[in-house]
């Protein structure tokens, strides 16, 4: 649950059901390689479904379990803060980069 994609892959999946190529465009700047690896992090763990549909192409939708959804109260409260103290975030990595 540390990784930066993973806490990101949950919040656009508490919204509901989501095709792989949906997750991409919600989740701004994460790599194809990246989203693969967290989703599949997150499936192995319990906290995704994953669902593949006989199509072709075949269509692949993943959604959270309810041990995924469980994660909604502490993600929303991590967004919270983060939006609380994103300004003071920001000085200090500008203090940084100089």
């Amino acid at each position: 649950m540390a990784g930066k994609w993973t806490v990101l892959v949950v919040d656009a999946l508490l919204d509901g059901t989501l095709r792989y190529t949906d997750l991409a465009r919600r989740i701004e700047g994460v790599s194809q390689k990246m989203l693969t690896q967290t989703l599949r992090g997150l499936e192995a763990d319990g906290f995704v479904t994953r669902t593949v549909y006989p199509t072709v192409p075949a269509r692949v939708t993943y959604e959270l379990t309810p041990l995924g959804r469980s994660l909604a109260e502490p993600i929303s409260a991590l967004r919270e803060w983060t939006e609380t103290h994103i300004n003071e975030i920001e000085r200090a990595r500008a203090r940084i980069a100089r």
